[in-house]
């Protein structure tokens, strides 16, 4: 079966935003069993979008629309579908009550042109949206299928995972089971390398690498006919993987780093402090963001002056004179400081040059330092990051987090570990 993703939108034309949306459906069709032999990109126009959608529905079984749902003149995308179709667009009553209650929750006033949004083909599948105010919908006339739904990425996301991905099943004639292993410390090329004869073999389950920001994803789906045979199917695999790359592999269910650190920390029954310098709040950011974290996190403290270093979590200025604030020593004192005063199980401490000033030929640009204290010692890592502020930033973070999953789970660790003068604990990857 073929499909055809037509993304509307002349901010799309004119590069004023990025198209996620056609990239993001792509990635699914395949695995559903649908080919995909054009993508079109057609701006707020009536006639070129006239053309594109009658040139899309002539060579392709189900088309996928992405923006134009919206209640301004320029949001012309169900009538110009609907019109292709043959298809008369009326007023929808139980769809005009939605966006009513959608207007009063949020405080704005509906004049006439917003009820364009409640007008639909007569016996259409309206897909909801309960987070923005244009539903979408699938019209089907002659063996057709056109699926239209929002442009924004929130909106279009939840909407094609909860209820287009399901209908296409439906009209595929099976369905898909999916798992997302999450990796952190190894990278795409190596991670496929290492499993190149597993890549070479797949069948049924298949697998997709997604790079994230410092982290690779591989996405494991199986065609099956339910749940439970589509388990099966996916399981083997992952064990080969797991098995050929070990504890790089944090979570096999798609969690991601704070959620696999919160759940550890409450499993245990553990506590967590964060001292931060270069990551200023990522990593308690990161955990906050987890809801319960609650439970297991007591504080986070910024020092990123040396003065608050020393005042806040008792760094010496011995230490500070003597190996400076980018230092092993540093971030031991860090976080030992902060677990006597916080009282908690664990204490993580990171400090660093972010960039773009400050480095040194002794002390670069990206390079940080990141301990983590508990009542059985200090292990300090000695990072030496590239790139931009934001991604020494980032990549620090998941460093943290990532020393913090593996002391949780009893792994060794992966990065060499630099013993400060005084400290215990430490080990070498």
């Amino acid at each position: 079966m073929i499909a055809e993703i037509v993304s509307v939108g002349t901010e799309l034309l004119m590069g004023q935003v990025a198209n996620t949306d056609a990239q993001y459906i792509a990635s699914y069709l395949a695995p559903l069993g649908y080919q995909a032999f054009h993508q079109v990109t057609v701006g707020d126009n009536p006639e070129r979008l006239t053309e594109a959608v009658h040139t899309a529905l002539s060579r392709a079984d189900i088309v996928l629309f992405t923006g134009g749902l919206g209640p301004t003149d320029d949001d012309l995308t169900k009538e110009t579908v609907a019109k292709a179709l043959g298809l008369e667009l009326e007023l929808n009553p139980r769809e005009e009550a939605h966006l009513r209650e959608h207007a009063a929750r949020y405080g704005f006033t509906l004049t006439p042109n917003n009820f364009k949004q409640a007008c639909f083909p007569k016996d259409c599948i309206i897909l909801a949206n309960p987070n923005g105010s244009a539903p979408g919908c699938i019209m089907e006339s002659g063996g057709k299928a056109a699926i239209l739904m929002p442009g924004p990425p929130r909106e279009l996301y939840p909407m094609f995972r909860n209820e287009v991905i399901p209908y296409l099943e439906r009209r595929g004639g099976f369905k898909l089971h999916s798992r997302e292993l999450h990796i952190f410390g190894l990278g795409e090329s190596e991670l496929t390398y290492r499993i190149r004869d597993i890549i070479s073999a797949q069948t049924n389950p298949t697998i997709a690498p997604y790079v994230k920001p410092c982290e690779v994803t591989l996405r494991i789906t199986a065609k099956c006919a339910d749940e439970a045979e589509g388990e099966r199917l996916v399981q083997p695999m992952i064990d080969a993987i797991t098995d050929r790359v070990g504890a790089v592999v944090y979570s096999t269910h798609g969690e991601s780093l704070p959620d696999v650190c919160v759940r550890l920390l409450l499993e245990q029954g553990k506590t967590l402090a964060v001292a931060e310098s270069c990551t200023g709040g990522l990593v308690a950011s990161s955990i906050v963001d987890v809801p319960g974290c609650s439970a297991c996190f007591t504080e986070g403290a910024v020092t990123y002056s040396n003065d608050a270093k020393m005042r806040r979590l008792g760094v010496s200025e011995k230490t500070l004179s003597s190996f400076g604030a980018v230092s092993a020593e540093c971030a031991a004192e860090m976080a030992q400081g902060l677990l006597l005063q916080a009282k908690s199980d664990y204490a993580l401490a990171t400090t660093g040059i972010a960039g773009p000033d400050g480095g040194t030929a002794q002390k670069p640009v990206g390079l940080v330092y990141i301990a983590l204290a508990c009542a059985s010692g200090t292990e300090v890592h000695e990072l030496r990051l590239s790139g931009g502020r934001e991604r020494i930033r980032t990549r620090a973070t998941l460093h943290a987090l990532d020393l913090l999953r593996r002391a949780l789970s009893g792994l060794p660790t992966t990065e060499k570990a630099a013993k400060p003068a005084g400290s215990s604990g430490a080990t070498n990857a």
